[in-house]
């Protein structure tokens, strides 16, 4: 694939591990300029030094993107740094604790949403005025399955990925008289430690153990296998590249062929008894 990539500026949040570092890897090895952005320092420091000691560049930042203030900094810093934005891949995300909608408490919902939506909006308002005023630029919204295919027991979870999606729809419409192509990727079940923290919880609500719940699940995936966070960097590298000129305000579903599962929980996991 001509990507077109050499000598881009990328900023990648929540690059520090997961479908984020795989992002930052495929991005650096294209020739870009990566700024990793992740809410913990050493863990971001270690993950750049990973990339620049494979003879690739990658500028580590300690960012909260829930803080309007920190975000404005990070965007001020790369500019004063490296000149410009071309890329911006938001992948931080929380994972949801999983519990039935009407058993769940404010400060859960707000915590998911916070950073999976409020976050992907504070950096996409930032970076997309940036953007349209350079008239051009590639904004890539890490969203999920459960966008589309909203599961059971993480309503918070599914809400702040579906808004992921509506804010890129409506972001793609407003920047594109700007030359600026928004687009998300909505991940199936990948191997990451997100679903480190999900799995056991599913698997505790049907009464089985961790490793049974991740076959059941890679058991429903047509192709056969979880994702690697790589499956998805290789998309994040499309959308990104100038093979995906024409392509803008879409969800592109990265999940083995998985169309979702809705499967209802037992009563006595919705009232807590037992």
């Amino acid at each position: 694939m001509n990507t077109g990539l050499e000598g881009k500026i990328a900023i990648v949040t929540g690059g520090a591990r997961g479908i984020g570092f795989a992002t930052c890897e495929a991005l650096a090895a294209q020739g870009c300029k990566v700024a990793l952005a992740d809410i913990s320092e050493e863990e971001g420091a270690a993950a750049a030094s990973k990339l620049a000691q494979s003879g690739q560049f990658c500028q580590p930042h300690a960012v909260d993107v829930t803080s309007e203030y920190l975000v404005r900094q990070l965007v001020a810093r790369v500019l004063q740094d490296l000149g410009r934005i071309d890329i911006l891949v938001n992948c931080s995300g929380v994972a949801p604790n999983v519990v039935p909608m009407i058993r769940l408490e404010l400060s859960e919902w707000t915590r998911v949403l916070q950073v999976n939506l409020y976050g992907t909006f504070l950096c996409c308002r930032e970076i997309g005025l940036l953007m349209a005023k350079q008239e051009s630029g590639r904004i890539i919204n890490i969203a999920s399955l459960n966008s589309v295919s909203p599961a059971a027991l993480t309503v918070a979870y599914n809400v702040s990925k579906a808004g992921v999606v509506s804010l890129t729809q409506t972001l793609a419409a407003e920047l594109a008289p700007f030359h600026v192509n928004v687009n998300a990727i909505s991940p199936g079940p990948v191997e990451t430690r997100f679903h480190d923290v999900v799995m056991p919880q599913r698997a505790a609500t049907l009464g089985i153990e961790r490793a049974a719940m991740i076959e059941r699940v890679r058991a429903s995936i047509p192709l056969g296998r979880w994702g690697e966070p790589s499956d998805i960097a290789k998309a994040v590298l499309f959308l990104a590249s100038s093979e995906s000129e024409w392509i803008t305000g879409q969800n592109l579903i990265v999940a083995g062929g998985l169309s979702g599962v809705s499967a209802a929980p037992a009563r006595e996991v919705i009232l807590g008894e037992g």
